[in-house]
């Protein structure tokens, strides 16, 4: 009976490589997939294309492949990546340049285009897509002059048609997480397109391995103490057979932890419906799901059902929303936090006398609420020191600004145990996200090969 392995390489874009790089040596693996993008994460690399078209992708994964591609040719392990970003083409040129300077002849690049319809929305209004915000109901008209990223999230199909065509290697744009590791399971055992218990149990160890290391013990709430060498943290890696047997499970020699418990946070993670996970591909229903202990860092995956697929696909647009500022000020104890919120009053009434027109202010004490907010309630102690946090959130660059001169000073003008870190505050332009659909027929993705000689 046949068997594919894959692993999860990346969790995000900044994610270390180190996981990923062991799982290829030794992890008798045949698939690598490894996701770079979150929502905004599009934006940013849009902003960075927009200072310097030869950016605008996850230059990270060029990284890696300079550490794996030999090995991976060798092994016959498929490397498959979202890491294309804003830049398709330039990531794929990116790892040609690199196969040249290996001497790696004869790798076959797949990459696919289209998920980016920055250039397409009046197009799409034309015909009557009205793309209103999902959260709100709000019009495009709103926001449209202030624009910066609109890419849709796409599923398996063009990306096994990549693998079709002999691809070693698919570097594509906003195709979602899951698709990474349900794409090379549907090309091995010949998955059909409306087979949505087959493609459900894909997306789900998809779902299982595309955060990296939290699968595997990293962010494990149950029992973090438990896991073994954080140091040199192992990600999960699925085994899947033919029959629908799906075992999660990791590299030898390596840290970490695979556990009923860890693989139920993951199997939980960002579910806001158990028996309706929606994706471009199909609609997961793990209500029904078992995990159970198969072994040594061995879990079993069972249960998993599908539903068809939907009829809109998501599409994210990043937009410019406004101006932020935030400044740090750190106090040392006795009375550290009251000495923290009288710099705070202090701050709040000077900005008050300028005149401070902002959207919001944030007052945050770091080591008292910053993570619960008001339901962090009174500290059950007087902490050894806080550091206040102080945000603007405004239309004009202007009004935001009014708060960079304003935190330095109090060293000497405030509260007493005071001191100075970070720099004076910079005023950075703030990325929104317009989440709407559009319909999966208006979207038009092409997948090719690219074949390095």
């Amino acid at each position: 009976m046949k068997t594919i392995r894959i692993g999860g390489g990346q969790g995000f874009w900044g994610d270390i490589n180190d996981a990923a790089i062991h799982m290829v040596k030794k992890g008798d693996l045949q698939y690598l997939a490894c996701d770079y993008l979150a929502e905004l994460t599009l934006s940013i690399m849009q902003r960075q294309r927009q200072r310097n078209p030869e950016k605008g992708f996850a230059q990270d994964f060029i990284a890696m492949l300079r550490e794996i591609l030999p090995v991976c040719m060798e092994k016959n392990i498929k490397v498959l990546s979202n890491a294309g970003g804003m830049n398709v083409a330039g990531a794929v040129d990116e790892a040609r340049k690199l196969a040249d300077t290996l001497n790696i002849k004869k790798l076959k690049i797949g990459y696919i285009l289209g998920d980016d319809l920055l250039d397409k929305l009046a197009d799409l209004q034309a015909q009557g897509i009205t793309m209103k915000n999902l959260d709100d109901g709000r019009d495009l008209s709103e926001i449209r002059d202030k624009i910066v990223n609109a890419n849709v999230y796409f599923g398996h199909e063009p990306i096994v048609d990549c693998l079709d065509m002999g691809a070693n290697v698919v570097i594509t744009g906003r195709a979602t997480d899951s698709s990474l590791f349900l794409a090379p399971l549907a090309y091995e055992f010949g998955w059909k397109p409306q087979e949505w218990d087959k493609l459900a149990r894909g997306i789900i160890v998809g779902h299982l391995l595309e955060c990296g290391g939290q699968g595997s013990g990293g962010n494990f709430d149950y029992d973090w103490r438990s896991v073994p060498a954080l140091d040199d943290l192992g990600y999960p890696i699925a085994e899947v057979g033919e029959n629908g047997g799906i075992v999660v499970t990791k590299a030898p020699d390596c840290g970490g932890l695979v556990s009923e418990q860890t693989c139920k946070e993951q199997l939980l993670y960002e579910i806001h419906d158990p028996a309706n996970y929606i994706t471009p591909d199909v609609v997961a229903d793990i209500s029904q799901a078992r995990l159970t202990g198969a072994g040594k860092d061995r879990v079993r995956l069972d249960g998993v059902c599908g539903k068809p697929r939907p009829d809109m696909l998501k599409l994210c647009i990043g937009y410019l929303a406004g101006y932020k500022i935030e400044g740090y000020l750190p106090f040392a104890w006795p009375d550290a936090l009251d000495k923290a919120q009288c710099a705070a009053d202090i701050i709040l009434k000077r900005l008050a006398r300028k005149g401070l027109k902002a959207e919001e202010v944030r007052v945050d004490f770091l080591g008292v609420n910053a993570l619960h907010g008001p339901l962090a309630g009174e500290p059950a102690c007087k902490p050894n020191e806080v550091v206040l946090r102080i945000a603007l959130r405004t239309r004009d660059k202007k009004e935001a600004a009014k708060l960079a001169p304003e935190i330095a000073p109090l060293q000497l003008n405030g509260p007493p145990g005071s001191c100075f870190f970070g720099g004076r505050p910079k005023v950075s332009e703030m990325i929104a996200l317009w989440p709407t659909l559009v319909p999966r027929d208006a979207v038009k993705l092409t997948p090719s090969v690219l074949e390095v000689k």
